[in-house]
């Protein structure tokens, strides 16, 4: 299987320069809590990742005001990608060997076209997949 038979399609996205509000809006709006920082509206490469996690610790928590921030004051830099033509184990063994919940999938020009969650595998993989999954991002 293909990860981008699993994948969400699409994702939305911001830029580094765009407001924690509106970044905060669009994972009302979309029920998500990961957003995916591309460079520009044209080439969409991934820059980084924002989460709900990243705007509260790396704001309230260290007294900052949200509200006059911008994504690429807490975005997390250097976002770990595969490609749309990855097979699902390859996407598997990316998320384990960099502990991470989620993980942004890029076409071949590198332009984010979909993201895949520790959900969308627990939903498609086997219960020992994503057990092995749950335990090594929890590490």
């Amino acid at each position: 299987m293909k990860i981008s038979e699993v994948m969400t399609k699409n994702p939305t996205h911001c830029f580094d320069t765009t407001t924690l509000v509106d970044v905060a809006k669009m994972m009302a709006d979309c029920d998500c809590g990961s957003i995916p920082v591309v460079d520009g509206p044209d080439t969409k490469k991934p820059i980084g990742t924002i989460t709900d996690r990243d705007i509260t610790i790396r704001t309230i928590a260290h007294n900052k005001n949200p509200l006059t921030m911008l994504a690429g004051e807490v975005m997390t830099t250097g976002p770990v990608t595969v490609r749309e033509d990855a097979s699902f184990k390859e996407a598997l063994e990316a998320m384990e060997n960099a502990q991470i919940r989620r993980i942004l999938v890029v076409d071949k020009d590198g332009a984010c076209c979909g993201i895949v969650s520790q959900a969308d595998i627990a939903l498609n993989a086997d219960e020992h997949q994503t057990a092995v999954l749950v335990k090594d991002v929890s590490a």
